[in-house]
């Protein structure tokens, strides 16, 4: 990492740069001898009373006092990715979005307010994709009240770690105490690998079935409720084509599940959920690969899905199945303080 001018480090931001994303060198410990560096990257979210706050590709804030910098730059946006397909964030979030709709809604400028019951954070969290129309406290106390009114904690869903993210807007939450909670990967891939698997997969696809709907057997396996709701049922069926893929069990209840929604070029999986019991087998594979197939026929191209970061046997399938992370998201839920 090159800061140097005629061999002299130098520190190239200012206060001005808050927004862009920055590389700085910093003193590990400045009271240390032979004190060490070290490197941060990430987005200038603020610069105030001495002390510069970067936000990471992965979410994390790191503050670095003004005094301890010995270098520091702005840098280009993350390259382009050279595998899977090419989408910025704002077309992501939005075919995102109309997968998992919510019972209700409203806009604030371009924030969109999202409520299903308390059924998941994504359908019951503001989608901020552009300015509120107001300052950001009172934006913030329109979306207290707003959720307030239905009986729901108040949550922000922020995005980091790509060109056009939120990092400001994360670190515009954490200064006035909203604490993140969950935080998800959101991985893209190209969807035809996904329907021409390896052959000895193909008698496990067979057992595959699809339905436009979601019947009691395969709400049996689906682990995100444990009774049936008009809410989760509203969400699960929106999408503008929904599709729900099931292999059949023992006792009637699916040992595999899974869920497409195709919106033009995108196919987005969710849901995909394999008996313990049945693990190892190749289910999860075939259920993405029966999907994937009718997202293929219904002109769709490139896939994403969602996995929470610390899930990691799910990480090493969608890893093997070609994905690659375009970005985090993570949820901000507002700290009200107890009397």
């Amino acid at each position: 990492m090159e800061f140097t001018t005629g061999g002299r480090l130098e520190v190239r931001i200012t206060p001005v740069d808050v927004g862009k994303r920055v590389s700085v060198r910093q003193l590990t410990n400045e009271a240390a001898p032979g004190a060490k560096f070290t490197d941060t990257v990430g987005v200038l979210t603020s610069w105030d009373a001495g002390v510069l706050s970067i936000t990471q590709r992965s979410g994390v804030s790191v503050r670095i006092p003004e005094s301890a910098l010995v270098a520091g730059k702005t840098v280009p946006a993350t390259p382009a990715r050279r595998r899977g397909p090419s989408a910025t964030f704002p077309e992501l979030a939005r075919a995102m979005a109309r997968a998992w709709q919510p019972v209700e809604s409203e806009q604030l400028g371009d924030w969109r307010l999202r409520a299903a019951a308390g059924f998941t954070r994504r359908a019951n969290s503001v989608l901020p994709l552009g300015d509120p129309g107001r300052p950001l406290d009172a934006a913030l106390e329109r979306v207290h009240a707003w959720y307030a009114e239905r009986g729901l904690p108040a949550y922000v869903q922020v995005a980091t770690g790509s060109e056009g993210t939120q990092e400001v807007l994360a670190a515009g939450l954490e200064q006035r105490g909203w604490t993140r909670e969950v935080s998800a990967l959101v991985l893209t891939g190209a969807l035809a690998p996904l329907g021409d698997p390896a052959r000895p997969l193909e008698d496990t696809v067979s057992r595959v079935t699809l339905s436009r709907s979601c019947d009691a057997p395969w709400l049996a396996r689906y682990q995100r409720f444990s009774t049936p709701d008009p809410a989760v049922l509203r969400v699960l069926g929106s999408g503008p084509s929904t599709w729900f893929a099931s292999v059949g069990g023992p006792g009637g209840v699916p040992s595999a599940i899974g869920r497409c929604v195709t919106d033009g070029r995108w196919a987005g999986f969710m849901a995909v959920e394999v008996d313990p019991a049945a693990r190892r087998q190749g289910l999860a594979s075939a259920v993405m690969t029966a999907l994937a197939r009718r997202a293929l026929d219904e002109g769709a191209s490139a896939a994403w899905l969602q996995v929470e970061e610390d899930n990691a046997a799910a990480r090493a399938l969608y890893d093997g199945l070609g994905f690659r992370t375009h970005h985090r998201y993570h949820h901000y839920r507002q700290h009200i303080p107890t009397a």
